[in-house]
């Protein structure tokens, strides 16, 4: 009998240290994939929702290329001063011929959109990652409903970005 219930509690470890791995191996991908979201929408992120003291004000789109859009700027902020020449990343939420409320960069003539639709469209890598990691959630930790709160508040994220663009 003593040698039935030896064998029963190196299984029951065993269990218990693979199930223990397993939420650390799944815990660790959901934190990584929730930091590089952060750190993807943050470049843009902080010079939106840390905009005061930052030069202000609007632009208007009068060129593209492949990858960047140009055109002038106009000062809205105390201490701003015009530019002829501003260019920000071309994209879905930048369009030839409209004006934008633009926040601009830092020593660069590089500006980023501001006001709700900027803050949201800074935000888009982030609710990438909530779905994303909404995934790993579900499947590796078997926690479903803080994986549905992840991905409904990933598409809610989208989908605001999406319509204020």
């Amino acid at each position: 009998m003593p040698a039935a219930t030896s064998r029963k509690r190196p299984r029951k470890n065993a269990r218990t240290a693979l199930r223990f791995g397993r939420l650390a191996a799944m815990g660790t991908v959901t934190a990584l994939i929730l930091i590089a979201g952060v750190r993807g929408s943050w470049g843009t992120a902080q010079h939106v929702m840390l905009g005061k003291g930052r030069e202000q004000g609007t632009m208007t789109v009068t060129a593209c290329s492949e990858e960047r859009c140009t055109g002038p700027y106009r000062p809205v902020s105390a201490g701003s001063r015009a530019r002829a020449r501003v260019t920000i990343e071309e994209s879905a939420a930048v369009r030839k011929g409209r004006t934008y409320a633009v926040t601009v960069k830092p020593g660069s003539g590089e500006v980023v959109r501001s006001g709700p639709a900027g803050l949201l469209y800074a935000w888009i890598p982030l609710g990438g990652a909530l779905l994303l990691a909404s995934v790993v959630v579900a499947g590796g930790l078997r926690l479903t409903r803080a994986a549905w709160v992840m991905a409904g508040a990933g598409l809610a994220l989208l989908t605001a970005a999406f319509l204020a663009l």
